[in-house]
């Protein structure tokens, strides 16, 4: 076997099991670091078909908007956070193995990488082209319409995220013009006769 299919069974493995933790962990906290590793082991296999920009644009976008992910969903669901940074140090051995299946992945990609242990089967790009030039090249032309939707699909999201958390109803203070023009002075203001008293 050699040491690319190697590293791609190996990513590929820790892929389809994070992404099983993902949807099965009762925790919400391991339910996310689970993603985040799913999401690290994609990156790898992008890398080994020498997307790096892919790879780093999933890094950097979804890894790093995990933890919002993660803020959303614990204000949405009212979890206690007091009894969450209680139990912060039995979260410590699972995310500790994590991390060292990501510190190994980023060994064999890189490392191999840089040994010479891949073989360059994947066609590569001109001097003057690069991964991001094609990927916007493809993104615009002939991807466009589903580049749009997906755009349209993330917009209805933020607006169902922002509607979910109006929760109660909010008083605002509104004026009703039509209501100010019929109003009355002695609606609104009531004249008192009182005795006049003289002080000594």
């Amino acid at each position: 076997m050699e040491f690319k299919t190697f590293v791609f069974y190996f990513l590929s493995a820790i892929l389809v099991f994070a992404g099983l933790r993902v949807i099965t962990a009762r925790n919400p906290v391991h339910a996310a670091l689970y993603l985040v590793l799913a999401f690290f082991s994609a990156s790898g296999v992008w890398m080994l078909l020498q997307a790096e920009f892919l790879a780093i644009a999933l890094v950097l976008v979804y890894v790093g908007a995990v933890m919002v992910l993660f803020l959303f969903v614990v204000m949405m669901l009212d979890i206690n956070l007091d009894r969450l940074r209680e139990g912060f140090w039995s979260y410590l051995p699972l995310g500790a193995i994590i991390a060292l299946l990501m510190v190994a992945e980023m060994a064999l990609v890189l490392g191999g990488n840089y040994l010479g242990l891949f073989e360059s089967n994947v066609a590569q790009a001109g001097a003057d082209t690069s991964n991001v030039q094609s990927v916007g090249r493809l993104m615009f032309t002939e991807y466009m319409y589903p580049f749009e939707l997906a755009s349209v699909i993330l917009l209805v999201g933020i607006v169902a995220a922002v509607a979910l958390t109006q929760r109660e109803k909010r008083k605002n203070k509104s004026v009703d013009a039509s209501r100010q023009v019929f109003v009355k002075a002695r609606d609104r203001v009531r004249v008192l006769q009182m005795p006049a008293e003289k002080r000594d």
